[in-house]
């Protein structure tokens, strides 16, 4: 059974989270999980990066951390198996990647598809990779946002899960735009988590994403998606 075909009233899935830097995501999903009722709980947090912040904001609420850091590992193939046999210790039910910013192989993509989310910072699926509120203010676009979408091996390339959009405001810069995004990835992030772990929220065998018992759209968490389908 994947984790999206569990029955409703099941016990919170459990979840490892991915990152390489500031951790800020991991914040909001950690405060999500703390909540009554949330389906999920933060079993364990991995990054490649030593100097990561978010290693030390996972310390601070006893969630266990591991760095696995590329340049100790001969090839990504055994960074990646490093990886795992973490994730066989923690035994996660969903993989948070939240501000990874390493690109993932086809073999461990697999391992986990259906199963692997990602956030990014842009209305998928224009301004794929890095620099995106740079890449925004250049191309004079008037509304950004962010995604949520299942993990497949191509960048930013997975079935969309959900959105929310923030408009660009004419006196933006870069720092601007990106802190308004975040606060909208935020909101976003643990909503979406929260319909895969309910079983809301499915990945195909066809890569077409399935929506169950979708709520309306929530114009205060800035929560949008592709229109339901039943499952």
């Amino acid at each position: 059974m994947s984790p999206s075909d569990a029955p409703p009233n099941a016990k919170p899935k459990r979840v490892a989270v991915m990152i390489s830097g500031r951790g800020s995501n991991l914040g909001a999903l950690i405060s999500a999980s703390m909540a009554s009722g949330y389906p999920c709980r933060i079993v364990g947090v991995v990054s490649d990066n030593a100097d990561a912040a978010g290693l030390q904001l996972a310390a601070d609420y006893d969630i266990d951390a591991k760095v696995v850091e590329r340049k100790d590992h001969n090839s990504r193939e055994a960074h990646e198996d490093a990886i795992q046999t973490i994730f066989d210790d923690w035994q996660p039910d969903i993989v948070c990647l939240a501000g990874y910013m390493r690109l993932l192989s086809g073999t461990f993509v697999a391992r986990w598809m259906g199963s692997m989310i990602n956030i990014h910072p842009s209305l998928l699926p224009s301004f794929t990779g890095l620099d995106t509120h740079q890449r925004v203010l250049a191309h004079q676009v008037t509304l950004h946002g962010c995604s949520v979408h299942f993990v497949t091996e191509g960048m930013d390339e997975g079935p969309l899960i959900a959105q929310a959009a923030v408009p660009v405001l004419p006196n933006d810069d870069a720092d601007r735009l990106a802190a308004r995004v975040l606060k909208a990835e935020h909101r976003l992030y643990p909503s979406a988590l929260r319909l895969v772990a309910e079983g809301k929220v499915r990945i195909t065998d066809s890569g077409t994403v399935l929506f169950r018992d979708f709520p309306e759209p929530d114009e205060s968490a800035a929560l949008y998606s592709h229109p339901v389908e039943d499952a």
